[in-house]
């Protein structure tokens, strides 16, 4: 079952926790045993899980920046400016998560959160989600 999350940004360079959004589509989707695959499509975004705590988004924020930083003289400049979102998406980030559900729920650990990065905003963006059931564990 593939879900679709819209996901409008209001930041150039930002980070948002869709946790929430993920585990309503796996409840939508009746799955009590399997993977949540969530995946962008969007070459200047990516996805992880991580705490989402404002001080560690704004030291990763930071850090992207240091090693990656806007405006160094990239031969993609030349198309549209972006060469940063990109290259910061690709070395990185990831374009998927995967998460395992059990009893209907993300199995993520303690802190862990699914969290969206947007390097090239504001865009309205979609994040897909792909719901699969486990044939070990037949649907009730």
């Amino acid at each position: 079952m593939l879900y679709e999350i819209e996901v409008p940004t209001r930041g150039r360079f930002e980070i948002l926790d869709i946790t929430d959004r993920v585990q309503r589509k796996v409840y939508e989707s009746k799955v009590k045993h399997g993977i949540a695959v969530v995946f962008t499509h969007h070459t200047t975004t990516g996805l992880m899980i991580n705490e989402f705590e404002p001080g560690l988004i704004e030291d990763f924020k930071t850090k992207m920046k240091e090693l990656i930083p806007k405006g160094a003289g990239y031969s993609h400049d030349r198309i549209d400016s972006n060469a940063h979102a990109h290259l910061r998406a690709s070395l990185l980030l990831n374009p998927e998560v995967v998460v395992p559900i059990d009893q209907a729920e993300l199995h993520l650990g303690t802190w862990q959160r699914i969290l969206f990065v947007e390097l090239d905003g504001p865009r309205h963006r979609h994040v897909y989600v792909m719901v699969c059931p486990c044939p070990e564990f037949p649907e009730e």
